[in-house]
């Protein structure tokens, strides 16, 4: 009887050695897996901007003007970076936002003051891939002074669903 007791254990112990064996195994596997797929995946280099100098200015010039192709889901604007207005009710003849033709979607803004971002001071109309807006005006009369403004763009899709935003810094100015 005892040698059927330690045979068990033997038995018991040998299983338990195999299961423990084929799991080390199965582990080492995946890991192997793993690093493989994971060396074999193409890494996505990241674009950065070129510091302009004199000596690159037309070389630098000439690739902007010839890039023709913005990947979706970014967004290229030219855009004033202070608004003068003569009065907080008047069009500011300096004031303009253009969706660069390039780019992949069309757009509206929201205007907000920085320091309160509850309610838009102008909402504006949506502005097609190479269209532009200026001669704005605000739809909140603002009293004389600097405004430190928030811009708030909306790529939008075909079916004017906001897909991404993206926020600018500038400011506007009252002068009476």
């Amino acid at each position: 009887m005892e040698k059927q007791e330690q045979s068990k254990k033997r038995n018991g112990g040998l299983v338990i050695g195999i299961v423990a064996g084929v799991i080390i195994l199965a582990l080492v596997g995946v890991v192997i897996y793993l690093l493989i797929t994971r060396n074999a995946q193409p890494k996505k280099e990241e674009k950065r901007n070129v510091v302009v100098t004199k000596d690159n200015a037309e070389e630098v010039a000439e690739q902007m003007i010839n890039q023709d192709y913005i990947e979706p889901g970014y967004y290229s604007t030219q855009m004033s970076t202070t608004w003068h207005f003569k009065t907080g009710d008047a069009v500011s003849e300096d004031a303009y936002v253009k969706n660069d033709a390039g780019n992949t979607n069309d757009v509206y803004f929201d205007v907000f003051l920085e320091n309160d971002e509850s309610e838009a001071i102008l909402k504006s109309p949506v502005i097609p891939r190479g269209a532009e807006l200026d001669k704005i005006a605000l739809d909140k009369p603002l009293d004389a002074g600097t405004y430190d403004c928030v811009m708030v763009y909306h790529l939008i899709d075909d079916q004017q669903n906001s897909i991404s935003t993206l926020r600018i810094a500038f400011t506007i100015i009252v002068e009476q």
